[in-house]
């Protein structure tokens, strides 16, 4: 009777899900060798010297005109739901910090715009309310 020839490698018993497992990760190994030997290395030193840019100067940017001014109509769209959330939370940040501190309500300083109507307003005459008065005839 003839021996059954066996196969000198253990690939042939292993089942075709792992043989292509191992044939990607094996390929995978490969591209990353081939990457590697693509760029510049990098010493682990701190000389970077290799990947620095030359110095670029932009000198014109070529936009049109409605494509640009359509970009920032749709900012402002964009900026106007934020600020509603920024408020609401700014808000929603004040009404806490009076719930935790409710100290705070009482020392709120309450600023007047003051804004004087002639030199007589300067002197710190208890009697002068701030307006001028012309003289009766």
């Amino acid at each position: 009777m003839l021996e059954p020839t066996l196969s000198m490698t253990a690939d042939d018993d292993l089942p075709r899900t792992i043989r292509r497992e191992r044939e990607s990760r094996e390929r995978q190994a490969r591209e990353r060798e081939a990457a590697a030997m693509s760029l510049p290395s990098i010493d682990r030193h701190g000389d970077y010297g290799a990947l620095v840019s030359p110095p670029t100067t932009v000198t014109d940017i070529d936009v049109p005109f409605f494509r640009l001014t359509t970009f920032f109509i749709k900012a402002v769209f964009a900026a106007v739901p934020a600020l509603i959330v920024l408020t609401a939370l700014l808000w929603l940040f004040g009404q806490g910090l009076q719930t935790f501190f409710p100290q705070l309500l009482k020392m709120k300083i309450d600023v007047q715009i003051y804004a004087p109507h002639s030199a007589a307003d300067f002197r710190g005459d208890k009697a002068n309310t701030g307006f001028t008065q012309s003289p009766r005839r």
